[in-house]
């Protein structure tokens, strides 16, 4: 059965992906990050025709709560696919470097289809040398 934490942040992971901006890539993130305060921060991806300015969802969680003063983290679910086709994924090179700045090594990474097809990565293990001030 599955932890009513983890189903609220694939709730709202799936939620936020239904804002996403991806006319180029059509490639839609939703992510929803738990902070150790019990908030949680949503975030899409946001694409542009330049490329370079396009933001993923991770990082736009991660910003939202960094700039409302959040910089305690427990967990994130992603969300992710074309249209209907949703896949389990992870984050980025970019998005982990940013998690890097704020997350512990036992940070949880949920990636979801659905609530009975997810897996639990421990930050730790999708960036195992992280470089930061550490």
């Amino acid at each position: 059965m599955i932890n009513e934490n983890i189903k609220d942040l694939i709730d709202k992971a799936i939620k936020a992906r239904k804002n996403a901006y991806a006319p180029y890539s059509k490639y839609k993130v939703g992510a929803a990050l738990l902070t150790a305060s019990g908030k949680i921060y949503t975030g899409c991806n946001i694409e542009n025709s330049a490329y370079s300015p396009t933001v993923c969802a991770e990082r736009t969680a991660f910003f939202k709560a960094v700039s409302e003063g959040e910089k305690d983290f427990l967990k994130m679910a992603l969300v992710c696919g074309y249209d209907d086709n949703i896949k389990l994924c992870t984050p980025c090179g970019v998005c982990l470097q940013v998690m890097a700045e704020f997350c512990k090594e036992d940070f949880e990474i949920i990636t979801a289809v659905n609530y009975d097809e997810y897996k639990i990565y421990k930050f730790k293990d999708l960036l195992p040398y992280a470089f930061n001030l550490k």
